[in-house]
């Protein structure tokens, strides 16, 4: 069975842990659980409206830096959780990861991650992160926009404990395997170990960064491979490709699709392939190239540095 979906029980096998043998409400005694590491991200969003987002962007709302403040409120909310969800449990919290994002004209995106080392999950730690930084988000448009409102809020992914790892049915794990960059387009790129995204750019000294739709190009290494097998002495950045990844499938994503990086960059997938009118510097190299087939294209929502091995989770919305 694949780890992405939970498994299937009848009504009669589900043990409900918060009830007795009499059908009252309990909290689940965790104490001859031993503790390991856990790990819970969660997303959520808003609806905010083209006017506010546009005053977030450029922070000059009138409430303040709601950035900030949502990030301060979500982290908070995360160390209250047993306060707000009677039948969890005190969790002593080693972090809280809050990553906030314009999300297209009107939408604020969040991923909420909580990690602890204890006996029992942060779930709902992430969760309710993600929900009140998009709370807080609402009262800090909502005199720009009476009409803002909570879309949703989901967990992407859990790890530790007895079930181990659990992964949403609408979301893929996958690795950054290396990164590259070039001084001139249709060339092929220069293979490095880390780099820095930057919003509404790409990569910084990219020649293909700006303010447009494609401003980070994604090739997976199981496509490179492809090419290898062909007999093409091809290397990292061949082919033109920024980021070069491992474990998704990344022509089969649909546009829309985020991607979310554990050290909080986040891209957007914009395009799938390309057309390529004219042979370039890459097509004369390789004697071939499959990024105009199997390469894809994104935009950057938050930026920072990534590295070669970071993990990711490529979420369908």
């Amino acid at each position: 069975m694949s780890h992405n979906q939970p498994s299937q029980q009848s009504e009669s096998s589900v043990s409900l842990t918060h009830q007795d043998s009499e059908g009252r409400v309990k909290m689940v005694d965790v104490g001859h659980k031993e503790p390991t590491l856990r790990v819970a991200t969660a997303f959520s969003s808003i609806f905010a409206g083209e006017k506010a987002l546009e005053l977030l962007k450029s922070g000059t709302l009138a409430k303040g830096d709601a950035w900030a403040a949502s990030r301060v409120a979500a982290i908070m909310a995360a160390k209250k959780t047993a306060d707000f969800i009677p039948l969890t449990h005190p969790i002593r919290l080693d972090s809280v990861r809050v990553d906030l994002f314009p999300l297209g004209k009107d939408r604020v995106g969040c991923f909420a991650t909580a990690r602890a080392f204890d006996r029992t999950g942060v779930e709902m730690e992430a969760m309710l992160a993600a929900t009140t930084a998009m709370l807080n988000m609402y009262d800090m448009v909502k005199g720009v926009d009476k009409g803002a409102r909570l879309e949703q809020t989901m967990l992407v992914r859990k790890t530790g404990g007895k079930s181990g790892e659990w992964l949403a049915a609408t979301a893929q794990i996958g690795r950054v395997e290396k990164l590259a960059t070039s001084r001139g387009k249709g060339t092929p790129k220069d293979p490095c170990d880390e780099a820095v995204l930057k919003v509404n750019f790409g990569l910084e000294s990219d020649a293909h960064g700006g303010d447009w739709h494609r401003q980070v190009s994604l090739l997976g290494v199981e496509s490179i491979e492809k090419m290898r097998n062909k007999g093409l002495q091809v290397d990292f950045g061949s082919f033109a490709e920024n980021i070069a990844t491992s474990g998704v499938c990344l022509y089969e994503l649909p546009i829309g699709t985020l991607i979310w990086c554990e050290n909080g960059v986040v891209m957007q997938v914009t395009q799938i392939g390309k057309e390529c009118h004219t042979k370039c510097a890459v097509y004369y190299k390789a004697g071939d190239c499959v990024m105009p087939r199997e390469g894809i294209f994104t935009i950057v929502l938050a930026g920072g540095p990534l590295k070669t091995g970071e993990p990711f989770v490529a979420l369908k919305l």
